[in-house]
């Protein structure tokens, strides 16, 4: 899919009676955060390269995890440049800008590795749990089993989103490993067309993974 074909593919932001299309992304590109705002979810392209970049240089020192996204702009410009080449990135806009990025590589892993990474001023907004949701349906689609990722044991906000969207802990190392195997329920779930993931059925998907949330893992403090 093109940055355009959200544009051509969707005429309105309700689509709460969407049954989706053969010619749909895996999920819904439409996104309206916990804020009213309306956002776009696409899959990145290689010329989101500088804005990525850009947004990227407004983190705070604060704001990296596992020295992710790295500080200097030359080694920033290289890590942006080979995930854009060898995952399977998306990118979450609002007004044409750039606020978020998330992705799973190496692209033809069985069970490749899950990065999300939202700007401070877009952040508590549900962003980066759409983001995931993102990279979840596209792993799916793309035939991946399964997907991991490193968490910060400290970092409680980023280890509730990925409980919520079905992560859990299978290692506890120094950092966190947390697993989301992709015929999980949750993982079907969100290739759901909203006129059914935003109804009755993902109503009961969202109360199990609250309560997974909610519910430590075995591996979890």
């Amino acid at each position: 899919m093109t940055p355009d074909t959200a544009s051509v593919a969707c005429d309105g932001w309700d689509g709460s009676e969407c049954e989706g299309t053969p010619h749909c992304p895996p999920r819904c590109p439409r996104f309206v955060d916990e804020e009213g705002t309306r956002w776009t979810v696409r899959p990145a392209v290689d010329a989101d390269e500088p804005f990525l970049v850009e947004m990227y240089e407004r983190f705070d020192r604060a704001d990296r995890a596992q020295g992710l996204p790295p500080v200097s702009r030359s080694r920033c410009v290289e890590w942006v440049r080979s995930m854009l080449t060898e995952g399977s990135d998306v990118v979450a806009e609002r007004g044409g800008e750039v606020f978020g990025h998330a992705m799973y590589t190496p692209t033809d892993a069985a069970v490749p590795e899950l990065a999300v990474f939202v700007h401070p001023d877009a952040q508590d907004r549900g962003v980066g749990t759409e983001l995931c949701r993102h990279v979840i349906a596209n792993a799916a689609a793309g035939s991946r089993d399964g997907l991991v990722l490193h968490v910060e044991t400290g970092n409680r906000a980023a280890r509730s989103v990925y409980r919520t969207v079905g992560f859990e802990v299978v290692e506890r190392r120094g950092d966190l490993r947390m697993r989301l195997d992709l015929d999980d329920p949750i993982a079907t779930g969100v290739r759901w067309p909203p006129v059914v993931r935003d109804g009755p059925t993902e109503s009961l998907l969202e109360a199990s993974s609250d309560a997974a949330a909610v519910t430590p893992s075995p591996g979890d403090d």
